[in-house]
């Protein structure tokens, strides 16, 4: 896992707005208590950010784009999924459908409060989240995807070791530990199995055709290769693909173009008063 930080610069942005920014907690359907930040500008549209595997609403690109909506006067909320930085529960490996669910409750929650959701964001994993998210429910109609990966079958290896899955199936776990041996995380054959059975393409069938989604990726991904926003353009049905050229995963030379191109699409896809997502009737059989 990268350990990149916000620049400089970007921080000092940040700093300009900590006293709009709120602690709020909402409650998922396990009963766990979500945490996040609110980045409140007085405008009542919210863009909710989800971050990726082991990581949380305190990395890169989460702050700066959050931080950056705010500047542009649209409020951001930017949360911890269950067993991830504040919130509550334990970590686990898969959780895909789960963390899509954590999404619903914040998304309810805020519904609650008046919010009117512009946009959803997930950067590696949590462009997973939402896509899983727009094609279950279909109720938000601008999704960005960012380093989002398409073959989860796929980087496994990396972290688990040689013949996995015969070593799961016989010992029930893996732990993960770090290039210092130092334990990291427990892998259960559950866990594993719902990376596995998450059906990635099913689900990108399955977002309707007034949902506009975008992909962001950067050409050198070291975490996950950018031929796999390429397979996310194949299935999508109203999909807009960008390449960032010379950026790696958490983007980290690249923030200001990653942020104008969040801006750009969510401005070019606001319409006042525009009407739920609705499934298209040729895509509701899946196997999702």
């Amino acid at each position: 896992m990268s350990m990149t930080r916000p620049t400089e610069s970007h921080r000092e942005r940040a700093q300009l707005s900590v006293a709009q920014q709120q602690r709020v907690v909402v409650p998922n359907n396990h009963g766990e208590k979500l945490v996040g930040i609110l980045h409140k500008t007085g405008s009542k549209e919210l863009v909710i950010v989800c971050h990726g595997f082991q990581s949380s609403k305190d990395r890169i690109p989460m702050v700066n784009l959050a931080a950056a909506l705010e500047r542009e006067g649209i409020s951001a909320f930017r949360f911890d999924f269950a067993g991830n930085g504040e919130s509550e529960g334990s970590f686990q490996y898969g959780n895909y459908r789960r963390e899509a669910e954590d999404l619903r409750a914040v998304v309810q929650h805020f519904r609650g409060k008046e919010y009117v959701i512009t946009a959803i964001i997930g950067h590696s994993k949590g462009g997973n989240a939402v896509l899983l998210y727009a094609a279950k429910y279909n109720d938000i109609c601008t999704v960005i995807n960012i380093s989002g990966r398409f073959h989860l079958e796929r980087g496994i290896e990396g972290r688990l070791g040689q013949e996995y899955l015969e070593r799961i199936k016989q010992n029930k776990f893996i732990d993960v530990k770090n290039k210092k041996g130092k334990f990291e995380y427990r892998v259960t054959e559950e866990s594993l199995m719902d990376r596995l059975t998450t059906d990635t393409r099913a689900a990108c069938l399955m977002i309707c055709k007034d949902c506009k989604v975008m992909t962001i990726h950067g050409s050198l991904d070291k975490m996950v290769p950018v031929q796999d926003a390429f397979e996310f353009d194949k299935f999508i049905p109203d999909h807009k693909l960008h390449v960032i050229q010379g950026a790696d995963h958490e983007f980290t030379s690249h923030q200001d173009e990653l942020d104008s191109l969040v801006l750009d699409f969510i401005r070019a896809n606001h319409q006042k008063d525009r009407p739920p997502c609705k499934r298209a009737v040729d895509i509701v059989n899946s196997r999702m």
